[in-house]
C-alpha cells in the first residue's frame, strides 16, 4: 500500500473564506492572489473555489496563461508587473492588467508597439520600501504614463507593511491619499490583514481588495486573532498514520540528537511525515498535532520521513491511528495551520507553500468524512 500520508484541498473552504473578505470589503471588488501556485494548492486544484472572485492576482506570466486555459475571461493582474520587455506582448494577447513601480517599466511601455492599450496600476511605495514610487516621483510617473498612447487608463495601488501589528496603516493612508488625492483612477490598498482589520473605512477599501492568505484558512494577525474569531477554514489539510508505537521508560530520548527525554513511563507514536514533505524540520517538542482528532504534540527532532508524537492524551491511539499535522481532523475537530507554524517559528504561508511533491493530494469537500483513510 502507499505511504499514509496526504494533503486534501478544500475548494469550498477557499470559496468560503473569499466571501468572509467580501463581507468585510463591502462593495469594493476582489482580488484572489493565487501567486506562488495559489499559496501552494495547486490553482488548477482549487479552481472552483476561486470564481467568485471579481478578479485573479499574481506574479507570473504562466499562472496567468494558465488561469485563461481554464477559462478566466475577467480580470487578471500581474502584481510586479512585466520582468522585460517582451512580457508586454503577452500582456497583450491575454489582456492582462500589470503594475508599473519603477521607470524602466515606463520605458518598456513606451517603445511597446501594440494596438490594444494597457490597464496599468501605478504602485507607489507608501512606506513598505520595497517597490513602486514615492511623494513627488508618483506624479510623474503618472504624468509620464498618462501621455503614452499605450496606455488606455491607470489605476493606484499601494501594499500596507503593518495592517496585522499595533503600529497599522494609518500613515500609509494619509502618504498615499497626500500623494494621489487628485488623481484619476481606481485604487487598490488593502492586502488579507487589512480587509479583516481596517476595511471598515471607505478610503482603505477603496475599489479593490486583494485576498491572499485570508483565502486559504489563514489568519493574517495570528496569533492576535485566530481562523475561528474571522470565521475563516483550512483549505489544506495534511494528514498521515501512527506507523508504530513505543513505550518510554524515564531517561529514554527520542530521534536524533535526543532532544527529547523522557520525565515519567510514557507513550510515543512515530508518524509517516517528516521535513522531506514539507513538515518543518525546525518545528521544536510541544508543536500542536491532533491524533485522532485528540489534541497533542510532537516529541524530538522532526526527521526526514518521520517525526513522533506523545499518546498519552490518547491512551487507546495504535498503528493506524489518524494524524492531523494540520487543518481539518476527524468529527469537526480542527488544527489550525497558524499554530503549527507559530510554534515552528514560521508563518502559515511557508507551511503550504513547502508541501512536498511527493505528498499525494486530493480535493475533496470540507464537510466529507475525514476520518476517511489517509
Amino acid at each position: 500500500m502507499p505511504r499514509p500520508i496526504e494533503a486534501l484541498l478544500h475548494p469550498d473552504a477557499l470559496a468560503s473564506n473569499l466571501q468572509v473578505a467580501r463581507r468585510h470589503a463591502g462593495d469594493a471588488r476582489l482580488w484572489a492572489v493565487i501567486k506562488a501556485n495559489a499559496y501552494g494548492h495547486g490553482i488548477e486544484r482549487i479552481w472552483p473555489g476561486l470564481l467568485g472572485a471579481d478578479g485573479l492576482a499574481m506574479l507570473d506570466l504562466d499562472e496567468a496563461q494558465r488561469v485563461r486555459n481554464l477559462g478566466w475571461r475577467g480580470p487578471v493582474l500581474l502584481l510586479e508587473g512585466c520582468f522585460e520587455p517582451r512580457d508586454l506582448e503577452l500582456c497583450s494577447r491575454l489582456n492582462l492588467w500589470h503594475v508599473v513601480h519603477h521607470e524602466t517599466q515606463i520605458d518598456w511601455l513606451a517603445a511597446h508597439k501594440t494596438h490594444q492599450p494597457h490597464r496599468v496600476f501605478l504602485k507607489m511605495n507608501s512606506g513598505m520600501n520595497r517597490l513602486g514610487f514615492t511623494g513627488a516621483h508618483l506624479r510623474s510617473a503618472w504624468t509620464r504614463l498618462n501621455a503614452l498612447p499605450q496606455v488606455d487608463e491607470i489605476s493606484l495601488v499601494t501594499h500596507f507593511s503593518d495592517a496585522d501589528g499595533p503600529r497599522g496603516i494609518a500613515h500609509q493612508v494619509a502618504a498615499f491619499h497626500a500623494a494621489t488625492h487628485d488623481l484619476p483612477g481606481e485604487r487598490s490598498l488593502s492586502n488579507s490583514a487589512a480587509i479583516l482589520r481596517h476595511a471598515e473605512a471607505a478610503d482603505v477599501r477603496a475599489d479593490w481588495v486583494r485576498s491572499g492568505i485570508l483565502s486559504y484558512g489563514s489568519a493574517p494577525d495570528f496569533p492576535e486573532h485566530d481562523i475561528a474569531h474571522w470565521g475563516l477554514a483550512p483549505a489544506m489539510t495534511l494528514r498521515s498514520r501512527l506507523i508504530s508505537t513505543q513505550t518510554l521508560q524515564p531517561g529514554d530520548t527520542v530521534g536524533y540528537g535526543s532532544r527529547f527525554r523522557a520525565e515519567h513511563p510514557m507513550r510515543i507514536g512515530i508518524v509517516a511525515c517528516g521535513y522531506a514533505d514539507g513538515y518543518p524540520r525546525h518545528a521544536p517538542t510541544g508543536t500542536p498535532v491532533l491524533v485522532d482528532g485528540v489534541r497533542t504534540t510532537t516529541v524530538g527532532r522532526v526527521s526526514m520521513d518521520m517525526l513522533a508524537v506523545d499518546l498519552t492524551p490518547v491512551p487507546l491511539a495504535e498503528v493506524g491511528s489518524e494524524v492531523t499535522l494540520w487543518g481539518n481532523g476527524p468529527d469537526g475537530s480542527v488544527l489550525p495551520i497558524d499554530e503549527v507554524a507559530h510554534a515552528a517559528g514560521t508563518i502559515g504561508y511557508e507551511l503550504m507553500c513547502a508541501l512536498a511533491l511527493r505528498v499525494p493530494v486530493r480535493v475533496v469537500d470540507s464537510a466529507q468524512d475525514m476520518s476517511g483513510s489517509a
